[in-house]
């Protein structure tokens, strides 16, 4: 006896437009669409820094070329501008500035993260959350009239009589310097690298610690040897970080840093940075002249550095992250 076979009715694929208005009204589609253009915002705005950087320094960046890079001195009668000097100071007061705060800020962070009790911890994390939030021009009056002074009476001979063989510690230091303004920096960034360093230090899990105590290591050598390196990546970050704001610093390193066009060998000398001659030069710069054409290139390079230090810090963090897992 045949059986009369049944045929299923053949199901249409849902269209692209079906399926998309069904994901609009589960309302995943709305919230891809406001996070797509809350992240394509961010793009378009950098893009459009860097056109109007572009455009704006055209007029220097045809008449001097790559050479506005590597010559210094800013003549205004004769317009003739370079930015080495301004390079070089931003360079040299960030690298100092670093060189002073990354060992206070990551000695700290481990204090309050790993050796400090709960109560004294939160009351100093409080106080260092207090100081990121001064306002620079404070932190410059402070170095202005009480770093400076106290430089100049006692640390400074101090450096001159022990290190005073370096080229990069002699001269006459009026306190107006490269030095005062690397100190100034590195009292601004030290919170940063705290903070951030502190919360990736508490973020490490707690088995890893218990684990290496279970094996005999001491309290320092399960913070030292496993804590630590497991933070390695974050700890990089904030350092970046930190740089990142010391590079753009403007206001306090204008008051301390002396306001010198030219490159000198040390660090006791007056310098100038790219932030603090941007400030200092707009008063002066018109409409279509070639000052602000060279300033605004001041600033395309001052965006350039920073982008480049910022890629190198990604670079660097996933190297270890990548040498971490092997």
């Amino acid at each position: 006896m045949a059986t009369a076979a049944t045929v299923a009715p053949r199901v249409r694929p849902e269209g692209r437009a079906l399926r998309f208005l069904r994901r609009l009204k589960t309302g995943d589609e709305i919230a891809r669409l406001v996070a797509l253009t809350a992240a394509s915002t961010v793009v378009l705005i950098t893009l459009l820094f860097v056109y109007q950087l572009w455009t704006q320094s055209a007029l220097t960046r045809h008449k001097f070329g790559w050479s506005f890079l590597f010559t210094q001195g800013w003549d205004t009668l004769n317009d003739k501008y370079g930015a080495l000097a301004y390079v070089f100071g931003t360079a040299t007061t960030s690298i100092l500035a670093l060189l002073i705060a990354v060992p206070l800020g990551v000695g700290a962070a481990i204090f309050l993260a790993e050796l400090a009790p709960p109560r004294l911890s939160d009351a100093l994390t409080f106080l260092i959350e207090l100081l990121a939030a001064i306002p620079s021009v404070i932190i410059g009056l402070i170095g202005l009239f009480v770093l400076a002074p106290v430089l100049e009476s006692s640390v400074v001979p101090l450096i001159k009589h022990v290190f005073g063989f370096l080229p990069i510690f002699q001269g006459t230091f009026y306190g107006f310097s490269i030095f005062t303004a690397g100190i100034v920096l590195a009292v601004m960034i030290v919170p940063f690298i705290i903070s951030v360093s502190r919360e990736v230090l508490l973020a490490v899990p707690r088995d890893l610690r218990e684990a290496a105590l279970a094996v005999g290591a001491t309290k320092w050598e399960s913070t030292w040897q496993v804590v630590v390196p497991f933070a390695r990546s974050g700890i990089f970050g904030s350092i970046f970080l930190a740089l990142a704001r010391a590079l753009g610093e403007t206001m306090a390193v204008t008051m301390v840093i002396g306001n010198s066009d030219f490159i000198s060998k040390s660090i006791f000398a007056p310098g100038y940075s790219i932030a603090a001659k941007l400030a200092n030069g707009f008063g002066e710069a018109t409409t279509g002249s070639p000052i602000l054409s060279a300033l605004v290139e001041l600033g395309l390079v001052l965006f350039a550095l920073t982008i480049v230090i910022n890629g190198a810090a990604r670079l660097l963090i996933l190297m270890t992250t990548a040498k971490g897992t092997k």
